[in-house]
């Protein structure tokens, strides 16, 4: 008897919390600064997201250590709810398996809420460079190998992913120069002094506009809806498939009516036409995933990944 009461004010308690959360502001940690992708796209979601939990989401914009710095916020908040971390593929599948002693840990500091959106990059390379397409390019690169250079925002960003799985895919030898961020990388390519750069449609498409690069194709399993002109990498190169994805994470402890309720209102907002066109907008593939389909789609992403960063001997200093 007592144990059935027990449970019933378990379930009334629960039923309550959900009923009256959020009873004030929430804040959103983006790792990243503000005008990036993740800053764009947790914008987009932070407005809509107000207006559905009928409380304002604010931006936390908290760069540094290539996300690990927002990460470890996010993971030591309270568990209370009120602080979400907008997580990134850096953050819940490459660093884990490149970077030793992270201050957080991506499967036990946090619980999944929602993905929010997926974005395939797009490979572009210096128009001096004489080729049209990837099959093109891998001849080029089988005739000249370690001569072609490919630029990335730094050591472990997803672009030097993105080359390495090329290299390792189409049995290549792309030569890799790092930079201090995806910008400085994508103007050396437009100088010449790298000859490619796989990077986000976001920070390439005026440049492709102008004419200024030349875009061979995309990195997602199928075709980029907002480029649907180019073909894919794994047309040329089968098994090829490495994409930015962003989602929703809380620190673990959060209640589950609490994370519950959040992932049912970023589901609703992701299927508002007027959100879903905003994201589109930034090149980015808008989702909605349950917390259980999205937990499942990290745990993939990170054995894939990190298989990729063992066989091509990435290595991260501290």
């Amino acid at each position: 008897m007592r144990i059935a009461m027990l449970c019933a004010m378990l379930i009334m308690g629960t039923a309550a919390l959900a009923q009256s959360y959020p009873a004030k502001p929430l804040r959103l940690i983006v790792a990243d600064a503000a005008g990036g992708a993740p800053d764009q796209l947790g914008r987009l979601l932070a407005q809509t997201l107000s207006d559905g939990l009928g409380q304002q989401v604010i931006v936390d914009n908290r760069p540094g250590a290539a996300g690990a710095l927002g990460a470890d916020i996010a993971a030591k908040a309270p568990t209370d709810g009120y602080t979400l971390l907008l997580t990134t593929t850096t953050i819940y599948a490459i660093l884990p398996s490149l970077k030793k002693g992270l201050p957080y840990d991506p499967e036990k500091d946090f619980v999944s809420i929602s993905r929010i959106a997926t974005s395939a990059n797009v490979l572009v390379v210096n128009t001096s460079v004489p080729v049209k397409s990837v099959a093109e390019l891998v001849q080029l690169a089988n005739a000249k190998p370690g001569a072609i250079n490919y630029a990335s925002a730094g050591i472990g960003s997803p672009a030097h992913l993105a080359g390495e799985m090329l290299n390792l895919f189409a049995a290549i030898k792309l030569t890799h120069v790092p930079y201090k961020g995806a910008a400085p990388a994508l103007l050396d390519v437009i100088a010449g002094n790298a000859q490619l750069i796989i990077t986000s449609p976001i920070a390439a498409g005026a440049h492709m506009n102008a004419g200024r690069v030349r875009a061979l194709a995309t990195t997602g399993a199928e075709r980029n809806p907002t480029l649907p002109h180019l073909p894919t990498i794994a047309e040329t190169v089968p098994g090829y498939d490495i994409s930015q994805s962003w989602g929703v994470v809380a620190p673990a402890g959060t209640p589950p009516a609490v994370i519950q309720r959040l992932s049912s209102e970023i589901i609703k907002a992701m299927k508002q036409p007027e959100l879903r066109e905003r994201v589109l907008k930034t090149g980015a593939i808008p989702a909605g995933d349950t917390t259980s389909e999205f937990e499942a789609f990290m745990v993939r992403e990170r054995k894939r990944l990190g298989e990729v960063i063992s066989k091509s001997g990435i290595v991260l200093a501290d």
